[in-house]
């Protein structure tokens, strides 16, 4: 059976992970709050600050800057603001 959540994201009852994926306090948090489908949002999300800011997770400040827009596109409502993207234009 699926586990459910009330996603904090995205402010609905969906299925959450089948475990923490995060070590630590904010993964808890995560697991608890958090829902799949915002889960792989924030995967995309997270793919693209990396490779458009060049991030190196060898280096603790990239690894602080990811976990600080993680949580504040999982918990505060923000996106990621990347400089210079245009977001592709619907049709």
């Amino acid at each position: 059976m699926t586990r459910m959540v009330f996603c904090q994201r995205l402010k609905k009852e969906a299925p959450g992970m089948a475990f923490q994926l995060v070590p630590g306090e904010l993964g808890k948090r995560i697991f608890d709050n958090i829902c799949q489908e915002a889960w792989a949002e924030w995967q995309k999300k997270q793919t693209m600050l990396i490779n458009e800011k060049k991030l190196n997770m060898m280096n603790a400040e990239h690894r602080a800057l990811l976990q600080t827009e993680m949580e504040k596109y999982l918990f505060e409502d923000g996106d990621v603001q990347i400089d210079g993207y245009v977001p592709p234009s619907e049709k």
